[in-house]
């Protein structure tokens, strides 16, 4: 346990750290560069060459490198290429007095993040360098998710196959982004998410059609349909032996699982395309409850976006009639059952009874797409 704490310390110094490295010859443009980043609130090193740049590196956790391209015997490019092999938490800007495309791509096969070039702007340095360490903190971020996963499991092709088939019928907006989206699910697709193929159709399809019978519009009903798949996409981040684990959950374990609501919402958020934004929200909102006591951020009532609201019930209503790996599944009018029992608490209770009021449509999506072998054998707890 303290070794875990520890790491996640270790991490965040990391994650947290905005010193910076102005690598330069020249001393008035090597001062002028510190000058302004120390005025911004960056604490800045100064070095004239290769040399002491590696030993401000050896002494100092350096997160971002301003380096020039000409100097004096070991060129900058030299400088960036050997300290981004050597210090892999390291990032690099190059800064040059030429504006070449050839320099342009030379600094990027040898890994920097971008180039300045001089004479530059105040404001030209001071967004490549928030960008530079923004997206640092993004990789070291995926870095140490992936560190720390236990279990890297197998690719889900199906699953990303049927994405792309339903983005091929998709309206002109959610072909825009296709690209996009498949980019985000070919990474999702190398961890594990614990579900099957046959759930993330059941899923689409109880959601669609709810969202048709709550009288949304027809190419809100579709956005909802194909983005309803992507809900447990944060489950990625969550480790074998808790998501597979037969039995209850210590509190601990679900906090850890509960996790997965706000990692499927960072996956999918911060697009322009609708479609992802879509996704974004019912991942966010799935677990929340109607009075108040889900999470991840405890949201009541209408508070609940009402993709959210809809895909609790499916999702809900898909746990209950099939197998998982700690219960046996239960027939449809048990599940309705408990799930009556729960309306006005973990349901939106007009959705609830109109869910009740499809349930032929319910069963024939249910028998349609039944699993054909579950995926790890029950267990009683």
């Amino acid at each position: 346990m303290m070794d875990t704490i520890s790491d996640q310390h270790a991490q965040q110094v990391l994650l947290d750290n905005r010193n910076i490295l102005v690598v330069d010859d020249e001393e008035p443009v090597r001062r002028l560069i510190g000058y302004l980043l120390k005025t911004h609130g960056y604490p800045v090193f100064l070095a004239a060459d290769g040399r002491e740049a590696r030993q401000i590196l050896k002494d100092q956790p350096i997160a971002l490198m301003l380096c020039d391209v000409n100097m004096p015997g070991e060129s900058g490019m030299d400088v960036v290429r050997s300290t981004l092999v050597e210090h892999k938490d390291t990032a690099a800007i190059m800064v040059t007095g030429l504006d070449s495309s050839v320099l342009a791509n030379a600094a990027i096969e040898v890994g920097a993040f971008g180039y300045i070039v001089k004479p530059f702007e105040t404001n030209e340095v001071l967004i490549d360098v928030a960008n530079a360490l923004r997206r640092r903190k993004l990789e070291l971020e995926n870095r140490f998710h992936r560190e720390h996963l236990e279990d890297i499991v197998r690719i889900r092709t199906t699953a990303l196959q049927q994405a792309l088939d339903w983005l091929e019928h998709s309206e002109k907006e959610l072909r825009q982004s296709r690209e996009e989206t498949i980019q985000r699910l070919a990474i999702a697709a190398e961890f594990r998410d614990g579900a099957t193929a046959q759930h993330i159709q059941r899923m689409s399809h109880y959601c669609e059609l709810l969202a048709r019978k709550y009288g949304l519009p027809p190419e809100r009903c579709e956005l909802i349909r194909t983005a309803s798949p992507m809900h447990d996409i944060g489950k990625i981040g969550t480790p074998d032996q808790i998501l597979l684990k037969p039995g209850k959950f210590t509190q601990e374990e679900f906090d850890v699982i509960a996790q997965h609501a706000e990692i499927g919402y960072r996956i999918l958020s911060g697009s322009d395309a609708e479609l992802l934004k879509v996704a974004a929200i019912i991942a966010y909102t799935h677990h929340e409850r109607f009075d108040g006591t889900g999470y991840p951020r405890g949201l009541k009532g209408d508070a609940i976006p009402i993709e959210g609201r809809i895909a609790s019930i499916a999702d809900a209503f898909d746990a209950l009639t099939t197998q998982r790996v700690y219960k046996p599944a239960f027939e449809i009018d048990h599940a309705f059952d408990l799930m009556r029992k729960r309306r006005g608490e973990h349901f939106d209770p007009e959705l609830l009874d109109m869910f009740f009021e499809l349930a032929e449509d319910i069963t024939r999506i249910h028998d349609q797409y039944t699993d054909l072998a579950p995926p790890n054998q029950f267990r009683a707890a």
